[in-house]
């Protein structure tokens, strides 16, 4: 087998054994290129289905594009496609994008950390417990409808990758949060030789990382091989620049590329010429330790 190869068996091997032993399982998908990938080798490791739901949530600020490629993709699949929002704060206006042009130091001035707490780390732990909304996509209609399971999803597969950012180079294959979905980087189970520890207390919340060994690069050369379709924002369109990590539109940056397909990125990350940018460095968000704080509090 070659690197791939090997990874894929493994991830395989991570879904197979997530799907053994958790009841409640769910998978999140933000339409990024990693956790497509997660998609595709979940509907490998089930022979063409996805035995559990696809949760997404919805800032409303997400490109137009990004929500159009999962709706087609969700009903070609037949995925059980579920979307997760905070509309209560998109009501209210509360959010970086609707307070932006206020001055600094307006008690109603929101930050992007802040926005991102609420209808990102907020909305998926209310989606996930139960507590928050949850709208199913009907196959038949293509419409998003109001779904009638409340029950909690225990196990919660994410595409994070350790070496995307730092924090979640902290991570574990199954990793446990705490009933608010809060990590705790202190207490987490050794894995050593492939031993996952799966055996959980009942009710307790666990993240599984099936993506956790891959690089970038192993996922673009996983896109090319397979053939996996992707959003387009991934790609030059002209102006020499493209997005190398997929987020709300207010809240991220393109950078100077002018890769134009899947062989051009590939090109392009063993160039070395990215060596020295942090892949999500468009993410304005994350900021100095933003995101590992926003994962404490449950984000992905």
């Amino acid at each position: 087998m070659d690197h791939l190869d090997q990874l894929e068996q493994q991830s395989v091997y991570i879904f197979r054994e997530a799907f053994r032993h958790f009841e409640r399982l769910c998978m999140l998908w933000s339409i990024g290129k990693d956790s497509t990938v997660l998609l595709w080798l979940a509907r490998k490791a089930f022979v063409g289905n996805v035995p559990f739901p696809l949760v997404h949530i919805d800032t409303s600020y997400k490109l137009p594009e990004m929500i159009a490629y999962r709706d087609r993709l969700a009903m070609e699949y037949r995925l059980t496609m579920v979307v997760g929002q905070d509309a209560a704060t998109l009501a209210s206006g509360r959010t970086f994008p609707a307070t932006k042009g206020l001055p600094d130091g307006h008690p109603d001035k929101v930050d992007r950390t802040a926005c991102c707490a609420a209808l990102k780390a907020g909305a998926l732990s209310a989606t996930l417990n139960g507590t928050g909304l949850r709208r199913k996509l009907n196959l038949e209609t293509g419409e998003y409808q109001d779904w009638h399971d409340r029950q909690p999803w225990h196990g919660v597969i994410v595409g994070a990758r350790a070496d995307e950012e730092g924090s979640r180079s902290k991570e574990r294959y199954f990793s446990p949060r705490d009933r608010n979905n809060q990590w705790d980087i202190g207490d987490q189970p050794p894995e050593f030789w492939n031993q996952f520890k799966t055996d959980f207390a009942p009710g307790t919340h666990v993240r599984i990382h099936p993506l956790l060994d891959w690089t970038e690069l192993n996922i673009w050369e996983y896109i090319k091989r397979e053939n996996i379709p992707t959003v387009s924002l991934y790609y030059d369109q002209g102006d020499g620049t493209r997005y190398r990590s997929l987020g709300c539109g207010p809240c991220q940056n393109p950078i100077q590329s002018r890769a134009k397909d899947v062989d051009d990125i590939i090109a392009e990350l063993k160039s070395g010429k990215l060596k020295n940018i942090a892949e999500r460095s468009g993410r304005l968000q994350d900021g100095k330790h933003g995101l590992e704080e926003l994962r404490k509090q449950g984000y992905m």
